[in-house]
């Protein structure tokens, strides 16, 4: 077998039983060669080739990744994945129902400029979205074809970056989850670490640093081609009022490769942190430290603001940013409480019921003018996920007063849809109230929200009538995921 290069260093020569090809790679790591570490003559790697030890097994990557990338199966399934995640359209319009056949007529001569460093992505279309505290979230919106090469890129780079990361990092990784952070942040508080120094970043996608965050994925990555495609993606640019507005640093929220970009960036801090010997939890751009006091939060916290600001030229939100106790802090929309005998436990933080009450304000609006079964499909929706992500989380008490209170809104929508004193009188005969007594409330001028309180609503429209239309109690699902 000839010799190959590895990532541009010095010539690979292994036996034919050695080499095991593979047509995809394994697990999303691109496997070139496979090699025992025993014996393996003469492997040579350079400073821009990613290796990953596995049991007795090294993987070694080539610089040429971006083949990778262009890699039927992997362009196959990132393909599958944007039309999983839907999403809307970019500057250009394409939905992702008009990208397959644009595939088919375009992709040869898109491949063409992606090999030859030449194709130049959209400029991604601005979104703001408003944040609950009155702040303002700027998404930026790539088109569904750069959303298939972003993703086709991070598929691979994940092979090559992710096993690299801290253990103390859960945001935006396969296996790992926000319920994982939140418990390793209850385990440190377990083990006596019950002071936070939470830091919250300034904009942080907003204000990377382009040639800090292509530094380090030079050190890893060693395909020009590749890294230049990256570059240009960072400086694709935002469309303003119909105007491509030049990026100089930033990463663009809402890019399939802005995750993994994030976390490239932030595992200089987490190496940090280690390398201090901090417990700490970081999802995404939510950092928590945990130490034993007070004094010792503001030492790691004047600390940890000069390296951000000076090594990776990041700033800290001081309004957002404290040292505190734990239970006074929110993270990732949770919180802590100690129990009796001081163990903590995981709360729902109060802003997080206050958020999840404006939704339910919005789908439960009696001038909204929609059926009731299209309502209580989209109360359904919220609610499920709601439910989903907060049931590791104490907090029964609470739910039984948001079901009560969410029952009151939608009998209040029903009462309203009724409107004519007639239908009224109907209905509440209908649902087993007698004749006196439906006359005397089809004729009520009290207001809505007062009538959906009242004992007669309470005893037609009952908790299980409304169940059967539709609305499935936040309690009985949290018995069941909690």
């Amino acid at each position: 077998m000839k010799g190959r290069k590895i990532g541009g260093h010095g010539t690979l020569k292994v036996s034919k039983s050695t080499v095991e090809k593979q047509k995809t790679p394994l697990g999303g790591y691109p496997e070139e060669v496979r090699l025992e570490t025993r014996g393996n003559q003469g492997a040579q790697t350079g400073g821009t080739a990613a290796e990953k030890e596995s049991g007795d097994v090294r993987l070694v990557y080539t610089s040429d990744l971006l083949s990778w990338v262009l890699e039927r199966s992997n362009l196959k399934r990132a393909y599958e994945q944007v039309v999983r995640n839907k999403g809307s359209h970019g500057m250009d319009g394409m939905t992702v129902t008009q990208l397959k056949p644009y595939l088919q007529e375009n992709w040869e001569q898109i491949k063409s400029q992606l090999l030859a460093g030449k194709y130049k992505p959209t400029a991604v279309r601005r979104v703001e979205i408003p944040k609950p505290d009155g702040g303002i979230r700027l998404l930026g919106i790539p088109t569904v074809l750069d959303r298939m090469i972003q993703q086709a890129i991070a598929q691979i780079l994940n092979g090559v970056f992710d096993h690299t990361f801290s253990e103390s990092s859960y945001g935006f990784r396969k296996g790992r989850s926000a319920h994982d952070a939140i418990e390793a942040a209850r385990e440190h508080i377990s083990e006596g670490y019950r002071t936070v120094v939470d830091m919250d970043l300034e904009k942080f996608f907003d204000r990377v640093n382009h040639d800090k965050l292509m530094s380090l994925i030079a050190r890893r990555v060693g395909d020009k081609w590749l890294l230049k495609l990256i570059r240009s993606y960072l400086e694709s640019g935002i469309m303003i009022n119909g105007v491509a507005v030049a990026s100089d640093e930033g990463v663009p929220q809402g890019g399939n490769l802005s995750p993994l970009l994030s976390n490239i960036m932030l595992d200089e801090l987490d190496k940090e942190l280690e390398k201090r010997g901090h417990r700490f939890v970081r999802y995404a751009d939510d950092c928590n430290i945990y130490v034993k006091s007070k004094r010792a939060g503001q030492r790691v916290y004047a600390s940890i603001k000069t390296y951000l600001e000076t090594k990776l030229k990041l700033n800290i939100n001081e309004g957002k940013s404290a040292v505190a106790s734990p239970i006074r802090r929110k993270f990732l929309g949770f919180s802590f409480y100690y129990k009796r005998g001081g163990e903590p436990a995981i709360r729902i933080h109060q802003k997080s019921y206050q958020r999840l009450k404006e939704k339910v304000r919005r789908i439960t609006n009696r001038n909204w003018g929609v059926s009731m079964e299209y309502r209580l499909k989209k109360l359904a929706e919220l609610t499920n996920g709601w439910v989903n992500y907060f049931g590791v989380a104490d907090g029964i008490n609470n739910l039984q007063r948001l079901d009560e209170w969410i029952r009151r809104r939608l009998r209040a929508c029903i009462w309203k849809q009724w409107k004519r004193i007639r239908t009224r009188y109907n209905k509440l005969q209908k649902l087993g109230i007698d004749k006196s007594k439906a006359w005397e409330y089809a004729n009520t001028r009290k207001g809505y929200w007062r009538i959906a309180n009242s004992p007669i609503l309470s005893c037609s429209i009952t908790n299980q009538r409304l169940e059967q239309r539709g609305f499935k109690s936040l309690v009985n699902r949290y018995q069941v995921v909690h």
